[in-house]
């Protein structure tokens, strides 16, 4: 009994854990839309601006997906991709601070937040490989 009611508490823990990320990986889609939106008129802008666009928003999008899941295995492979497109979303905008779009210090914000969710992103992916294979 005492076991059962331990593990609702960690079923509670982890419904909130997921609902804060839920949040967090959306207020990234945003940044990211206010960002892309307020890209200088330019066809490297454009197109580096698109390509962050999709990854930035899809970080949420498949994060939502993973909560999802239909197996620990599904989770996994599906937040396989959170991690490929918050991974591509921190590249795109490096891209756009090297190429002197974007001055660093008005991205740094929004790749320090994209870097916290990758690192979260795979402790995640690697807590669940951990509990699949003790199974």
């Amino acid at each position: 009994m005492i076991a059962d009611f331990g593990l609702r508490i960690a079923d509670w823990e982890a419904r909130v854990d997921q609902d804060v990320l839920k949040k967090r990986t959306k207020q990234f889609a945003l940044r990211v839309i206010h960002l892309t939106e307020s890209l200088p008129a330019g066809k490297t802008a454009d197109v580096i601006g698109r390509q962050l666009l999709r990854s930035g928003t899809s970080v949420a999008a498949n994060y939502r997906a993973a909560c999802r899941a239909k197996s620990p295995a599904d989770f996994i492979a599906k937040m396989g991709i959170v991690e490929e497109e918050t991974d591509e979303s921190v590249y795109w905008m490096e891209l756009l601070v090297e190429a002197g779009i974007v001055k660093e210090s008005l991205l740094q914000p929004l790749m320090q937040e994209a870097n916290e969710l990758l690192a979260i992103t795979v402790a995640s992916i690697n807590t669940a490989k951990k509990r699949k294979t003790k199974q």
